[in-house]
């Protein structure tokens, strides 16, 4: 009763000039958590919320340019932004808030999380715009990492966000590079405090260097500029001994603009070895000056200031991951700080249930002294003791 045709999908264009796709992931996230028993700190002792987020993502590629354009739409409940604390801001990557949109009673957010176009030659590539920088080499601590990095306890890390910035990559060796970032600083908009302003402050936009060489089994790299208006110098490795003992290591030295200020130095140092089991160990170390000796010298402003993970000077992460089966996986990682003894374990769990389609759990169990009347008495035990389900769908 009808005549069919041949039809292109809607999500991909391919011919000898140009290759167009585009491509979606839906998220649907449920959590309860219970928070520690201190109506100063938390305003909501236990959560039973959810939210989704859809993220539609736009490939262009030419013989020399390519365009990448992510969307990010989410709907959140406020209790699952703040995670029932007075303080948290749920909007705290450092990029500009012209390409973020707020509504449906602050619920709602749409933001551009990528735009960027990107020119390619033989030994040199350009890229500009909103895009990921990942300075990374270890995988729980990453002091190298200064641009949205993901927390050790985070394991869903398939989109990385963007910041707005300039990159450019010249390969010149072989086995060697030469990585320039320039990365825009926004700070945060005095009248709505999780927001950032439209307007970039040039005084403190980042400018790095990153060169790199593969010898043998290993790469090595040195890493130096400005970040933040401080001067930074940095190194970052990893590779292989003895063919089975991963080693991975990156850390920088830190001068402060101000002299008011002390420098500061941040390193991570990780072991990792995968048997054929499939079974993966990961033992990472990681030190900052900066951070507290005791309990006693934590701050409110230091927890919730954007940025910072880790409080105290001395973290120990011991993690692995095992393939149950081709379409299951699970991860756990345990966090100790060893400044006030409070740990951190996380556990996740990945279920594939089409090649379209996964679902993901995940909790956190947080171990060591609840705070009282607003003050830290431990970093872990003010943590919030969680579950989560994930069903995440590609098209």
């Amino acid at each position: 009763m009808c005549f069919p045709s041949a039809s292109q999908a809607f999500y991909q264009v391919q011919n000898d000039d140009v290759a167009i796709e585009l491509r979606g992931l839906v998220r649907a996230i449920g959590i309860a958590a219970n928070n520690p028993n201190d109506v100063v700190l938390f305003e909501h002792d236990k959560i039973l919320t959810g939210g989704g987020f859809g993220r539609l993502m736009l490939d262009i590629q030419t013989s020399e340019f390519s365009i990448e354009a992510h969307a990010v739409q989410s709907y959140i409940e406020p209790a699952l932004r703040t995670g029932g604390s007075r303080f948290s801001s749920g909007f705290e990557i450092e990029r500009s808030d012209a390409l973020h949109w707020r509504f449906a009673g602050q619920h709602a957010d749409l933001v551009v999380d990528r735009l960027n176009v990107q020119f390619s030659s033989d030994n040199l590539t350009i890229k500009l715009g909103r895009q990921p920088i990942n300075l990374a080499s270890t995988y729980y601590f990453t002091p190298n990492d200064f641009f949205a990095p993901f927390a050790a306890q985070t394991f869903y890390r398939t989109h990385k966000p963007g910041v707005d910035s300039a990159r450019l990559d010249w390969q010149w060796g072989e086995l060697s590079q030469l990585s320039l970032y320039t990365v825009l600083n926004y700070p945060l908009d005095n009248n709505h405090s999780a927001d950032r302003q439209t307007s970039p402050d040039w005084s403190e936009t980042s400018v790095l260097a990153r060169a790199s060489t593969l010898t043998d089994t290993f790469e090595w790299a040195v890493l130096f500029g400005k970040d933040h208006g401080d001067d930074i110098v940095g190194i970052d490795f990893q590779g292989e001994l003895f063919d089975w003992l991963g080693v991975r290591g990156e850390g920088h030295l830190r001068f402060p603009d101000e002299q008011s200020q002390s420098r500061d130095v941040k390193f991570s140092l990780g072991l990792e070895h995968r048997f054929e089991s499939s079974l993966t160990l990961r033992l990472e170390q990681f030190y900052q000056r900066s951070g507290a000796s005791n309990a006693q010298s934590y701050s409110r402003t230091t927890q919730i200031s954007n940025g910072t993970f880790y409080l105290a000077r001395n973290y120990t992460a011991l993690g692995t991951r095992y393939e149950f089966s081709p379409l299951f996986n699970g991860d756990i990682v345990y966090l100790y700080n060893h400044n006030d003894q409070s740990s951190l374990v996380a556990l996740y769990a990945t279920y594939s249930l089409s090649d379209e389609s996964e679902l993901s759990m995940g909790a956190n169990i947080a171990i060591g002294q609840q705070p009282q009347n607003g003050t830290v008495q431990s970093e872990f035990g003010s943590y919030s003791k969680s579950i989560n389900v994930e069903y995440r769908i590609y098209f």
